[in-house]
């Protein structure tokens, strides 16, 4: 049998808001898997990637094995997916894994549902190259900021009586609309959001600019008096504004919540939530799909007639963007993200000290394995050799296929496992 286990080297994508040289989590994980990289220090290193989309296929480090990368392996070899996973994803890794070093805001962003990102793929195939869906899920590594989901209605309404600039690009019919709309009746809610949100991106480019450059300078002298500025949001709008002057992105911060993760802490984007994430490192995995509708904190194509029709208007706290992981019965090490797609799921694995021989258990469909921390020597009977598993390291593990983890390091390990648990 050709090995079902073994080690890869993986595509990196040196985007311009990623983290620069050794300061980006991606750099620090190429730099201590393989010491022959030469890391540059002036170089943005913003995203891994560790799958098989043929954009960055990762190539196999198993010079028993023909194929060059995991994508043709899992073509030659599709019965490594799993029975299940390769039946419902006709013969197709169903997810991409990643590692982000965000250093300056992604573009504010949603993701189409299958239905819409059919339609979208039919008519603008230059724009968006797939007709799949692209739900997505980070967990931070380090401390993590981003955009995401409406906020409570009051938040909206508080920026808008704080923030006159932000009022005249909506305009007094649309404000009043918002601020008379009761809870109790949740559809009025997300029509009046609907309405003020698209008055406010498509508002003509000089007005909108004007207002952002006399807010800026507003906040700026506030701030320079020593004035507090938290009741517009003060901060993000300068730094956002830094990052992409005169850009409307800089007015999202007033609609959408500002969500801050800890370490472990993930968040889920389904279909149509609007997100940008703004800083901090953090693995991700998301269904195969390069579908993105964009409006703002970005030179890229934007839609905004798309982004602004397609939207979940749901206000809610910025506290429920934060999605929980259940820590597994049957493997106390263990810590499962289950979102509520198909496409996949990720378990952070924390082996303690104490224990020095770990079985990562067998799953009913491919897996990748990323090391964060730690050292170990890894066999499997489906493997050719032992493998040396150190931080960065990457790892393809075929369906029903496990590895024993002989620890080599003090302090345990921790490691991130994507897979598709259908």
């Amino acid at each position: 049998f050709p090995p079902a286990v073994f080690p890869l080297s993986c595509a990196v994508q040196n985007y311009s808001w990623g983290k620069v040289g050794l300061e980006s989590e991606v750099a620090k994980l190429l730099a201590s898997s393989d010491p022959l990289v030469q890391i540059q220090p002036d170089q943005p290193y913003a995203e891994l990637w560790m799958g098989a989309h043929p954009r960055g296929d990762a190539v196999i480090r198993d010079n028993r094995i023909p194929q060059k990368t995991l994508g043709q392996w899992i073509a030659d070899n599709p019965a490594c997916l799993g029975a299940k996973v390769k039946d419902a994803f006709q013969g197709r890794l169903p997810f991409l894994f990643k590692v982000l070093s965000v250093n300056t805001a992604l573009s504010i962003q949603a993701h189409p549902n299958k239905e819409l990102a059919a339609k979208l793929h039919a008519q603008f195939p230059e724009h968006y190259p797939d007709a799949n869906h692209k739900p997505e899920m980070a967990i931070a590594l380090t401390p993590f900021e981003g955009l995401c989901g409406f906020r409570p209605v009051e938040e909206i309404v508080s920026f808008l009586q704080a923030v006159p600039e932000l009022r005249a690009l909506i305009g007094e019919v649309a404000a009043e609309q918002l601020e008379r709309s009761g809870s109790d009746d949740p559809r009025g809610v997300s029509a009046a959001l609907r309405v003020c949100f698209t008055r406010l991106m498509k508002s003509e480019k000089k007005f909108f600019v004007d207002q952002l450059n006399m807010l800026v300078r507003r906040i700026s002298q506030e701030a320079v008096e020593g004035k507090d500025t938290s009741g517009s949001n003060g901060d993000l709008l300068l730094r956002l504004h830094s990052q992409y002057p005169g850009d409307i992105g800089c007015f999202t911060i007033y609609f959408l919540n500002l969500v801050r993760l800890e370490p472990g802490e993930a968040m889920f984007l389904g279909a149509n939530e609007p997100h940008a994430y703004l800083h901090g490192d953090c693995v991700e995995c998301m269904a195969c799909s390069d579908n993105t509708v964009r409006a703002g904190l970005t030179p890229k194509f934007i839609d905004v007639l798309t982004l602004c029709e397609m939207l979940n208007y749901t206000p809610a706290p910025s506290s429920s963007k934060i999605f929980p992981a259940t820590q597994s019965q049957l493997d106390p090490s263990v810590y499962l993200y289950d979102p509520p797609v198909p496409d996949f799921a990720i378990m952070r694995i924390e082996i303690p000290p104490s224990i020095k021989l770990y079985l990562v258990s067998a799953v009913d469909s491919a897996s990748i394995l990323l090391v964060i921390q730690g050292t170990a020597t890894g066999t499997s009977t489906a493997a050719a050799s032992e493998m040396t598993l150190r931080r960065g390291s990457v790892l393809f593990i075929s369906a029903n296929e496990s590895i024993s983890l002989h620890l080599s390091s003090p302090d345990g390990m921790l490691l991130f496992r994507a897979c598709c648990l259908l």
